[in-house]
């Protein structure tokens, strides 16, 4: 049951970057600047076994937003949008109740600032009320692709970041101050473009003759084939592409201390929820690749691409570091039940909420929590101590976290974990049975990593919907 309107209710923020691994992380990476985020690790919660429900960025916000797995929302894949000319403006979230559309609903008034990247961004998304939408999912950061308010394509030329945290302000000093708000900040950061041209050299400099010791320089994967060309340069020399990946965060991080210093100006940072968090993760050189889940082919799902920063700070709420293991699907009835409210009842919900967690009311039991993630014909389970990874066609992917938490040695085919391999696998058909919509699923579609052009209600063919491999890889499939 929801609060009362004239009920105090927290305003709530979401802080979103995009492909930040678990791993880039201040107090994971020495050479990281981001000092903000230093500070708000000191006064907030971090899970930090939080787990990204697609390692790719399209599916994984879907999920955010919805409390769905990708085979229940039907977001399978980046979505393609204008890179792709046979694109729809499609609204693959139709229909699925949101966070905003919730939220708004209880009077809150829903604010995006950045990469929105479920569907076509040129109108505001149900819910919101104050809309700056980058138009596509990652570009330039000078010049980028934005919609202006008339709904007409438009470059920014600010640096992006800032104009993204420029917006976000605006709203924050614009807002009716009599309702609560939901502000998503969604940066395209620190996702590429790397080159010294694209980030102000204030941001490169923190890292001028860095070689990044804490970041391993291991031999190429074989599975990093596919996506091999797109960063050549980084697996020949990785500190250029490290100095943009970390010059992008630190950008980041002055755009967080400037949201908060607006809120405490505003006397409302301690009636606020703030969360700082990835969509999925990322690595760059980490088991041989550089990307993310489609980084390989099989799609990957290493810890370096499912496993997500999270940092959530609750007014009067839990302090420190939580070991649970979280689903990104439950931030939706998370945020729902910190304003008030819940989420609305769905067959496919596949996370729960946090509320008493995060807000120190409770501390985690010794309940069994799993944990899954899926992209396309690939599967994973996780039970905190074993990873099991389940493809429709490829290898599967068995490990020992306790004793490998690299996830160097794959043990799937190997006798003596037969019966852990078994016990998984049934736990994984079992959930996807529950959380899953027939005709959503993904498992048995040709998702390669390489885009979704339609919407999957659009009923259109799969090898119209989902963009092939490049004719060179084409033999991978």
């Amino acid at each position: 049951m929801s609060q009362q309107r004239g009920a105090s209710r927290p305003n709530i923020v979401v802080m979103m970057t995009d492909d930040q691994g678990h791993w880039a992380m201040p107090h994971r990476m020495p050479e990281l600047v981001m000092p903000n985020l230093e500070e708000l690790l000191g006064d907030a919660l971090e899970l930090e076994q939080f787990f990204c429900a697609s390692p790719v960025c399209s599916p994984a916000r879907a999920s955010l937003l919805t409390g769905r797995t990708p085979s229940a929302h039907g977001v399978h894949d980046w979505l393609a949008n204008g890179k792709n000319p046979r694109g729809h403006e499609d609204h693959p979230l139709e229909a699925q109740p949101s966070t905003p559309e919730v939220l708004a609903r209880e009077g809150y008034q829903c604010a995006l600032s950045g990469k929105w990247h479920i569907g076509h961004s040129r109108e505001k998304a149900p819910g919101f009320e104050y809309w700056y939408a980058h138009r596509e999912g990652g570009g330039p950061y000078f010049d980028a692709p934005v919609w202006a308010e008339d709904g007409s394509e438009a470059q920014e030329p600010r640096y992006l970041t800032h104009a993204i945290t420029e917006q976000a302000l605006d709203f924050l000093r614009e807002r009716d101050a009599d309702r609560p708000f939901y502000l998503q900040v969604n940066y395209t950061a620190p996702h590429t473009p790397w080159e010294p041209e694209h980030h102000p050299a204030k941001y490169r400099d923190l890292y001028r003759g860095c070689d990044f010791p804490s970041v391993p320089r291991e031999e190429e994967h074989p599975w990093s084939k596919p996506r091999h060309l797109d960063f050549e340069e980084s697996f020949i020399d990785p500190v250029p592409s490290l100095v943009g990946y970390c010059a992008a965060l630190s950008a980041v991080d002055e755009g967080l201390g400037q949201i908060r210093q607006e809120l405490e100006r505003q006397g409302v940072w301690d009636e606020t929820v703030f969360v700082y968090m990835a969509d999925n993760g990322f690595a760059c050189g980490h088991h041989g690749i550089w990307g993310k889940g489609n980084g390989s082919y099989p799609l990957n799902f290493w810890d370096s691409s499912v496993r997500v920063p999270f940092v959530i700070r609750v007014p009067g709420g839990a302090r420190g570091v939580s070991s649970a293991l979280v689903s990104a699907t439950s931030l939706h009835p998370t945020l729902c039940e910190l304003a008030g409210t819940v989420a609305d009842p769905d067959r496919y919900a596949a996370g729960r909420s946090l509320r008493d967690l995060v807000s120190g009311r409770a501390q985690p039991t010794d309940e069994m929590v799993v944990v899954h993630s899926e992209y396309g014909g690939g599967r994973m389970i996780t039970d905190g101590s074993w990873k099991l990874v389940h493809r429709y066609r490829g290898p599967g992917e068995l490990y020992n976290l306790e004793e490998d938490p690299g996830e160097k040695e794959n043990l799937y085919d190997e006798p003596a974990y037969a019966q852990t391999r078994q016990r998984l696998l049934d736990g994984l058909e079992e959930w996807f049975s529950a959380h899953e919509r027939g005709e959503m699923s993904a498992f048995k579609r040709p998702v390669s990593g390489f885009g979704q052009v339609y919407a999957v209600s659009r009923g259109y063919s799969d090898e119209e919907t989902y963009r092939p491999l490049r004719e060179e890889y084409r033999h991978l499939q």
